[in-house]
């Protein structure tokens, strides 16, 4: 397992934070996950997911990734 920290853009508010931990959380991979206003942190199996996808994720869920 890595740890991933992610700076997020255009995160606001709480609906944010759960909005952004969902689209984490559901990757097959990321098996736990810290999220804040303007952060995710996250332990990541790199044999299930690369950091690409966990960042598509996010953006897919509307927010973007300062820290690709």
């Amino acid at each position: 397992m890595t740890e991933l920290t992610l700076t997020i853009e255009g995160m606001s508010c709480q609906h944010c934070v759960m909005r952004v931990k969902k689209a984490i959380d559901s990757l097959q991979g990321v098996s736990k996950s810290d999220v804040a206003i303007g952060r995710a942190v996250m332990s990541v199996d790199e044999s299930k997911v690369k950091k690409e996808q966990i960042i598509a994720s996010v953006e897919k869920a509307g927010y973007k990734v300062a820290n690709r």
